[in-house]
């Protein structure tokens, strides 16, 4: 497999895994709390049980988003900050930087100020 194959497969592992509302859920907590068990992570997030919960943090371990701590029967998850999550950063970094600048004035206002319909500045 090329490079640019290789980071196109792991960048769209990176999207599908944060594209979920549970897994994002996931990730704002071990951003808040830190390193979390699967018990500790489904006692924050209601809307699903353990057992989805550990399928979600799978999924989010493949894909280089989060990482596991084996602390004997106990595993213990947490933000990886050198993987993928770094690499989404920068790709999605890569597309602003590229982009051409749009015609839209940050100045103005949504309003009008007559019936023309021109935009006011706002101050």
């Amino acid at each position: 497999m090329t490079d640019s194959k290789a980071a196109s497969v792991s960048e769209t592992l990176i999207f599908d895994a944060l594209s979920d509302g549970v897994r994002r859920q996931i990730l704002a907590s071990l951003s808040e709390q830190g390193e979390c068990t699967v018990s500790e992570l489904a006692a924050q997030i209601d809307s699903v049980g353990r057992t989805t919960i550990s399928s979600h943090l799978r999924v989010l371990r493949t894909s280089g988003v989060v990482s596991e701590r084996r602390a004997g029967r106990q595993r213990f998850y947490s933000l990886d900050r050198d993987g993928s999550v770094s690499a989404a950063v920068r790709y999605l970094q890569r597309i602003l930087d590229m982009a051409p600048p749009t015609d839209a004035d940050p100045h103005l206002s949504a309003g009008t100020d007559d019936d023309r319909g021109e935009l006011r500045r706002s101050s």
